[in-house]
């Protein structure tokens, strides 16, 4: 039988964007649809996180792979030890980046070895990428998950649309950040996607102004990851009913003015049997991906 246990995972941040630690469960206020709701479990530790990489592999991304595949790798050793990391690759098609037989991998060498192998070429099919990294996310026995987008934002060959990829991570519970690298003359790219992608789940959105400063992000994210709160409540409202509940979450009067929390900004109160259909369609999706391309329909 499922929980009505809603978890959040909340980041704190003081005016010149730190990360702020060891604040007691007492600095948190939680609302849902308005209504206060009260915290049942709270966790401030670095435990182990499944991160999915989303590699933009079309055409405009060709002079930038050396950069992302120098920052994905630095990335990987600032992790955790027992992360578990995977890579979906994308341009018209979809496709895992690890060997056949390997979901997720914990060595940062064995992820880098992986990366070189991209080669950029081709459209953009963002949204089909996104949903085949939910689906192989939820393979992982941790519960702790993220997805790191590096995109442009832009998409000319998925067969989904953004509205039902949006759908997908408020569901999902996943962390979604996005690292948004453009060109001048990059006409397709699409920054206010990729904060929308962030700010629903919860993550952060970033628009390096050079290349090689995508290190430099990738290493905030790790901090980012590695100094959240988890927060859990059974809401006061019950009933699963598919409806869409907003979550508010304020530090208490006692804290800064100037401290900021982030954290998912609501959920689908879906009925246990359409929750378990959406799981099943997206294992479907991840499942024609393993080891080959995927030739997405158009």
């Amino acid at each position: 039988m499922e929980s009505n246990l809603v978890v959040l995972h909340a980041a704190v941040a003081d005016h010149q964007g730190r990360m702020v630690r060891d604040l007691p469960v007492t600095a948190y206020h939680v609302y849902e649809d308005g209504a206060p709701q009260a915290i049942v479990l709270f966790r401030h530790e670095d435990t182990p996180v499944t991160v999915g990489l989303v590699v933009d592999n079309s055409g405009s991304m060709q002079r930038k792979l050396p950069e992302v595949v120098a920052a994905a790798t630095a990335f990987a050793r600032s992790s955790n030890p027992e992360d578990q990391m995977f890579i979906v690759n994308f341009n018209e098609q979809v496709w895992l980046g690890l060997p056949p037989g390997k979901a997720f991998v914990s060595d940062p060498d064995a992820l880098k070895v992986a990366m070189l192998q991209i080669r950029a070429s081709g459209e953009t099919a963002l949204y089909d990428a996104i949903t085949s990294a939910l689906g192989h996310v939820r393979e992982s026995p941790l519960s702790r998950r993220v997805l790191i987008v590096l995109s442009d934002g832009g998409d000319n060959a998925s067969t989904r649309r953004f509205p039902e990829i949006l759908s997908l991570v408020q569901q999902s519970n996943v962390v979604v950040y996005t690292v948004g690298l453009f060109d001048e003359y990059d006409k397709d790219r699409n920054p206010t996607l990729l904060r929308q992608l962030a700010k629903v789940s919860g993550g952060e959105a970033f628009f390096p102004k050079e290349v090689p400063d995508v290190t430099n992000v990738l290493q905030a994210v790790s901090r980012d990851i590695r100094n959240q709160y988890t927060i859990d409540y059974v809401p006061t409202n019950g009933k699963r009913d598919g409806t869409y509940r907003n979550i508010r979450v304020n530090l208490s009067k006692l804290m800064p003015i100037l401290w900021t929390v982030r954290t998912r900004t609501g959920y689908f109160a879906a009925p246990p049997d359409s929750r378990l259909r959406g799981r099943r369609r997206l294992k479907r999706d991840d499942e024609s991906n393993t080891g080959t391309k995927l030739e997405i329909g158009r």
